[in-house]
């Protein structure tokens, strides 16, 4: 885990950075520089136009968004935000060479690309805030906490939703065949995945569960009850750095107002030489009473950084627990989901750029895509911690909606086995630059 690589230092010459300073100065002039180049390779028209949201969007950040994320040393540049980036550079570059062997207008390519990263960027963080929206509503300032993307929070499937929603409303706007555009750029998007995944590595995010592997990781203790190590504080509070497993006494939507139980006990633990066993309504923490999985969650992260034995009460009896070996460094060793995801986003790219030569109609890549990560992610998740199930279905938010893409994906395969062979977008591409040419 690697969250913050270096600071930019608030101000430079003495003036300021961020806010109404140098960089918002360099932001204009730049603007300005590719409106003008804009204007006179396409005059201003929808093209040029496009861009204008883009390069609003880039002011407003750094105007009032960056001058709120900045600290005391300086703007973070967080490990996770910086693979984003790699990840979109990397990912806009494979599509550009994809689509300049195929005869189509990179600019087309790199217009869409601006689209879809900030419908993507939307997208993926508005279903981050839906899914943990109780810890955002609690923050000091939600709306400054909503929009720190850069220390993590992003959900590849919102990401998905966001981003094939803006590519919808573009092709849609230039006259272009959807499908073929999709099977253009789902490798970009999946290699995108693949190194983004690299970020939640170093950000700590997306962990799995407890494992024994060789390959199993650590990560660095959590330093206080507010400075997030993300899966050494969940193991705080499930009680795993005890040798437990707390959880609610059922399993439903307002599980969180349920009584807190015992559910597991490591049989080599301390806590199982005191006697402690699954089962056991927990009383009191350190002499607090808990009604709720809330308040008991809440009394482990407290009671872990208090420094002391940790006094626990249950309805059996009465037991002093201690962290297991080494938990106060570091969490206990995890399954890397992170690289496991990163893994499959990389073979499933390569599987599909050999494949595209093969494909019989348009779509078949976005089809491929919509079968072959949606089951794999369904999979990844059963060893994921990270999420909790929804809806009473006993599956996380991001099972659930892989179900959904894959009945999504039956549906386009239906829909493809119906249509005459034949592609908009052929290897050597030109029947679709004739039409981009027609429409330029």
């Amino acid at each position: 885990m690697y969250q913050t690589l270096f600071y930019i230092p608030r101000e430079a010459f003495g003036l300021p950075l961020f806010g109404f300073g140098l960089l918002l100065a360099l932001w204009a002039v730049g603007s300005a520089t590719l409106l003008v180049w804009l204007v006179r390779q396409h005059g201003f028209g929808p093209e040029t136009r496009g861009y204008l949201p883009v390069l609003a969007l880039m002011g407003v950040v750094i105007a009032f968004v960056m001058p709120a994320i900045s600290l005391s040393e300086g703007l973070p540049i967080r490990g996770y935000g910086t693979m984003l980036l790699l990840a979109v550079i990397s990912g806009v570059s494979l599509a550009v060479y994809r689509a300049r062997r195929m005869g189509v207008d990179p600019e087309l390519i790199l217009s869409l690309a601006f689209w879809m990263f900030i419908g993507g960027i939307v997208g993926a963080r508005a279903f981050y805030v839906i899914e943990y929206w109780s810890h955002f509503r609690d923050a000091p300032n939600p709306l400054i906490a909503v929009l720190k993307i850069n220390e993590g929070g992003l959900v590849v499937y919102g990401s998905l939703i966001g981003g094939g929603l803006a590519m919808i409303v573009f092709v849609r706007r230039h006259g272009l065949p959807l499908l073929a555009v999709g099977d253009l750029i789902v490798p970009s998007l999946v290699l995108g995945q693949a190194i983004g995944r690299l970020g939640c590595f170093l950000n700590g995010c997306c962990f799995g569960g407890l494992c024994v592997l060789p390959w199993a990781v650590t990560f660095p203790a959590a330093a206080t009850a507010d400075r997030d190590s993300p899966p050494h504080k969940q193991q705080i509070i499930l009680g795993q750095v005890y040798g437990i497993f707390v959880a609610a006494d059922g399993h439903t939507e307002e599980e969180l107002a349920l009584v807190p139980v015992v559910a597991a006990v490591e049989a080599d633990s301390p806590a199982a030489a005191q006697g402690l066993t699954a089962g056991q309504r927990i009383v009191r923490i350190d002499g607090r009473a808990i009604g709720t999985l809330d308040e008991a969650q809440e009394a482990l992260v407290s009671g872990f950084f208090a420094g002391k034995p940790l006094a626990l009460v249950t309805d059996k009896g009465t037991y002093s627990l201690e962290p297991l070996p080494g938990t106060l460094q570091r969490s206990r060793p995890v399954h890397p989901t992170q690289i496991y995801s990163a893994v499959d986003a990389g073979l499933l790219c390569l599987f599909l750029l050999a494949y595209y030569p093969y494909r019989r109609h348009d779509g078949e890549l976005v089809a491929l895509t919509l079968t072959i990560h949606p089951i794999m992610r369904f999979l990844l998740e059963v060893i994921r911690t990270d999420e909790s199930s929804v809806f009473g279905t006993g599956l996380s938010i991001s099972q659930n909606v892989s179900l959904l893409l894959l009945a999504l994906a039956c549906g386009l395969w239906m829909y493809l086995w119906r249509q005459p062979r034949g592609s908009a977008l052929p290897p050597g591409g030109a029947q679709f630059a004739g039409s981009m040419a027609a429409q330029g």
